[in-house]
C-alpha cells in the first residue's frame, strides 16, 4: 500500500528540506540523486495542486460574475539572456 499523497503545505516543506540539503552539500552523489528525483517529483505535485487552485478560484469568480484574471507572469529569470 502506499502512502497518502502530501499535502501542497506537506511537499512544499519537504521540498524545502530537500533543497537545503542538496545546497549544504554533505549528501553523497547517490542521495543527491535520489533527493533530485524526489524533489522533481514534489515540485510536480506542488504545481498540480497550483493550477488546480488556480481553476477554483477562476470558477468561482465566475459565478460570482467576474472574469478571472490574466495568469500573472513568471519571474523574469536572471540567468536569461
Amino acid at each position: 500500500m502506499s502512502d497518502p499523497e502530501p499535502t501542497f503545505e506537506e511537499a512544499r516543506d519537504e521540498l524545502e528540506r530537500i533543497v537545503h540539503r542538496l545546497e549544504d552539500g554533505s549528501t553523497s552523489l547517490d542521495e543527491a540523486l535520489e533527493l533530485w528525483e524526489r524533489g522533481e517529483r514534489l515540485h510536480a505535485l506542488c504545481r498540480a495542486k497550483l493550477d488546480q487552485a488556480e481553476s477554483r478560484v477562476a470558477e468561482l469568480l465566475e459565478r460570482m460574475g467576474h472574469a478571472p484574471a490574466a495568469p500573472a507572469a513568471p519571474p523574469d529569470r536572471p540567468d536569461a539572456g
